[in-house]
């Protein structure tokens, strides 16, 4: 929703902000994999029950994941598999993180937590499915309630401020809000392509880099 909403200012925004970024001819692969790598020391964190250190180093995993795509494409290196790459690795920290939130709770005997934490993994690795399988066929279901960018804001400010228990009920039924919205949506524009004069589908994947899931 926050790429959606902002679209290409955002991209100002970041140029503006942190024009060292764009001074040096930067890999945003690279990028991408600093992110993960610097993610997945978060989701240690939170496994170890260390809240604070884990949404602050989820910020910090979340701005390399935030500026990948700018760099990209201020160098007009934007490419299927820097694409393929981030949206990868993305479903990889997110597991990992959500993964971290669970031991966390199960560990400390709050089984409920436990659970919705696991709820909101499973609802945020569908959101993400649906749009990547329903793009096979139908020009884009980009909507959704919470995409990945808020999932993140929603879990690193549970962390700092001590409302972890409340972002993870947020996650949870926001992601399968999200998932219900992208099937309905897939379901209207499969509905119209198969019908009466339909094309039948794209039949090829969209693997823009940067995009929000």
């Amino acid at each position: 929703m926050i790429k959606r909403v902002f679209g290409e200012r955002l991209d100002g925004w970041i140029r503006r902000l942190f024009p060292f970024l764009f001074r040096r001819r930067l890999n945003p692969n690279l990028l991408t994999v600093l992110g993960t790598l610097i993610s997945l020391g978060s989701a240690a964190c939170f496994a170890r029950g260390q809240l604070v250190w884990g949404g602050m180093v989820l910020l910090v995993g979340g701005f390399f994941d935030l500026v990948d795509g700018v760099v990209a494409r201020h160098q007009g290196r934007t490419t299927a598999f820097g694409g393929f790459l981030d949206s990868t690795l993305d479903r990889l920290a997110d597991v990992a993180v959500l993964v971290g939130l669970v031991i966390h709770y199960q560990a400390g005997g709050d089984g409920l937590h436990a659970v919705v934490a696991g709820a909101a993994l499973a609802g945020s690795v569908l959101t993400s499915y649906a749009k990547a399988r329903a793009d096979l066929v139908v020009d884009s279901v980009n909507v959704g309630l919470l995409e990945r960018g808020e999932r993140v804001a929603l879990i690193a400010a549970g962390a700092l401020f001590g409302w972890m228990e409340l972002a993870l009920w947020l996650v949870a039924i926001g992601s399968w809000i999200t998932v219900g919205q992208r099937i309905l949506v897939a379901y209207r524009e499969m509905q119209r392509l198969e019908g009466p004069g339909g094309t039948g589908g794209r039949g090829d994947a969209s693997l823009a880099r940067g995009e929000a899931t």
